[in-house]
């Protein structure tokens, strides 16, 4: 049999540009349209084969959320395009550092600039590069075998720019043959750089943050990178925190002027009254977050936000400060003078952070047994990824205390079955840790195929499904508001089976107080096992869990 002398192909200038920038890893689906991408990747650097192009770029976020490096996915064009969009939509929801590489018919074939009608080529999609425009911050054609180089390399710099988030590469499929790194065109990329407010507003920032005597903040997810500066304002003012979802952990949440993602809950109503001034940072004041835009704020509101359109956007702010948090935060900390907060104020704001986690652990009934042995289980650096289901948002997503916003993975955007595989992505980029997956039986099913995905990776990954038979959470939410039950109660799989067709450890929790010995030993396993709850059975009962979703009535606001 003759050998075929391997030809350098446009998978190595991609790994060229993956090892410039430190990247080793990238996951995707392998296709008749990237055979040369995967084929360089998997003989150069680590290639991670999932089973749907949604999942490809759900792990690649996972990834990048869990290492803070850049998360790369490989799909193949049109459907295959297709079925990334809406993982995409999440990393653009939650500005995640992905490069998603697509393939797209042959160039001869192909006009990006004229999308017309389809012309019959397998996979083709006219319209497949305005829809990549929709869902990244960049996206681009390779319009040449010699300028493959430079179109990656812009994306990056697209990536890893201020404010940032996820790019999309179209490269047609002949050009990825046709590419080679010894001829690729020279290239330069201006890298961008961050707005400063000018020294008026800060000063003017620092006067207000001096004067104020019961002071809050507002941390989301824009405060990423600001963890000492946040820290380090926090306790010079004595102010109390309140986090998004996006914005947890970035100061770690056993600190005890942490009082969380609690902001909409009533208990939390009457310390916003009292307060005088709110620093939000990074933050979109998300409507689920904020009783759609009802909650309740103090009128003076100072607002750091790269973006200048969102300073004032939602809520009213006296100054606003457009510009990186860290550089602003470190600014105002310069400016600071003595500050003239109430003695008693910290105190009041611990007594609110212990109130509201006593209120909601008696609430949830079994599940209290299950979040507390999560977190003694559980090493501080542990990742939980969690889908959308009711654990996550009920207890998880304010509960669940977290030490590091890496660990804390979830579907910003809200859609369900992503958990899964954002926790593979996670799991293979910090493989020196546990991670979990909190999902339901209903969000697991959307991807169950990626339960063989996980099992080919071998990671430290702990499936843990809470199974009440399906939708529970619309299922509470049109019992809470008299409509038909109807569309959740699905037909559920037997999870030992399926476990055991994968060869995953399973175990069946029924009873709550067994729980934390199954996860203790489930966590040394160290491979991929299973977890399923018997929601059904817990004792005490969990209190309903009814989705903050505004659902308008002929007389007004529900």
């Amino acid at each position: 049999m003759t050998t075929i002398p391997r030809q350098p192909t446009g998978g190595d200038v991609l790994v060229a540009v993956m090892k410039r920038h430190g990247i080793d890893t990238a996951f995707g689906v392998i296709s008749v349209h990237n055979l040369p991408l995967v084929e360089a990747v998997s003989r150069e650097l680590r290639f991670v084969e999932m089973r749907h192009e949604a999942a490809v770029v759900n792990a690649a976020d996972g990834y990048s959320r869990a290492t803070g490096r850049i998360g790369v996915a490989l799909t193949s064009t049109g459907t295959g395009a297709g079925n990334a969009a809406g993982s995409m939509v999440e990393a653009l929801t939650a500005g995640s550092r992905v490069l998603h590489i697509t393939g797209q018919i042959d160039s001869e074939h192909y006009d990006a600039s004229a999308p017309g009608p389809s012309r019959g080529v397998i996979h083709e999609f006219p319209g497949q590069l305005q829809m990549l425009e929709a869902i990244s911050v960049f996206a681009a054609t390779v319009p040449s075998a010699d300028r493959a180089e430079a179109v990656l390399e812009e994306a990056l710099a697209a990536i890893t720019g201020i404010p940032g988030g996820p790019a999309s590469v179209e490269w047609p499929s002949d050009l990825q043959y046709l590419a080679r790194p010894d001829e690729q065109q020279p290239h330069a990329v201006e890298p961008g750089s961050a707005p400063r407010p000018d020294g008026d507003a800060l000063d003017a920032a620092a006067a207000l943050l001096a004067t104020a005597e019961r002071p809050l903040l507002w941390v989301g997810g824009g405060a990423a990178g600001a963890r000492a500066e946040l820290t380090a304002l926090a306790h010079r003012l004595g102010a109390g925190v309140l986090t998004s979802n996006s914005g947890r952990a970035i100061i770690p949440e056993d600190d005890d002027l942490v009082v969380g993602n609690f902001a909409s809950t009533p208990a939390v109503a009457p310390l916003l009254a009292e307060a005088d001034l709110m620093l939000s940072i990074g933050t979109h004041f998300r409507s689920n977050e904020t009783k759609s835009y009802h909650l309740e704020l103090p009128k003076r509101h100072v607002q750091i936000d790269v973006d200048p359109a969102a300073v004032g956007r939602v809520y009213p702010a006296e100054i606003g400060l457009v510009g990186d948090a860290s550089a602003v935060l470190a600014a105002l900390l310069e400016r600071l003078p003595e500050t003239t907060t109430d003695a008693g104020w910290p105190q009041r704001v611990r007594a609110v952070r212990e109130g509201v986690r006593a209120d909601l652990y008696g609430y949830i009934g079994g599940y209290a047994d299950i979040c507390r042995g999560l977190r003694t289980v559980l090493p501080r650096e542990a990742v939980v990824a969690r889908d959308v289901t009711i654990p996550s948002s009920q207890w998880g997503n304010r509960l669940l205390e977290f030490y590091d916003r890496s660990s804390n993975i979830f579907p910003l955007g809200g859609g369900i079955g992503q958990g899964l595989a954002m926790g593979i992505g996670a799991a293979v980029g910090r493989p020196e840790v546990p991670t979990v997956v909190i999902a339901g039986d209903g969000g697991l099913a959307v991807h169950l195929g990626e339960l063989a995905s996980l099992c080919g990776t071998g990671a430290w990954v702990v499936v843990l499904v809470f199974n009440d038979g399906g939708y529970g959470v619309l299922r509470n939410m049109q019992q809470a508001n008299g409509l038909d039950v109807t569309g959740v109660d699905l037909f559920t799989p037997d999870f030992g089976l399926l476990a055991r067709s994968m060869d995953m450890p399973y175990w069946l929790v029924r009873d709550a107080s067994t729980f934390e010995p199954v996860l203790r030993e489930a966590v040394a396993a160290r491979r991929p096992v299973f977890i399923e709850v018997d929601v059904t059975a817990l004792e005490p009962k969990p209190g309903a869990f009814t989705p903050p979703v505004h659902i308008p009535t002929p007389t007004g606001r529900a």
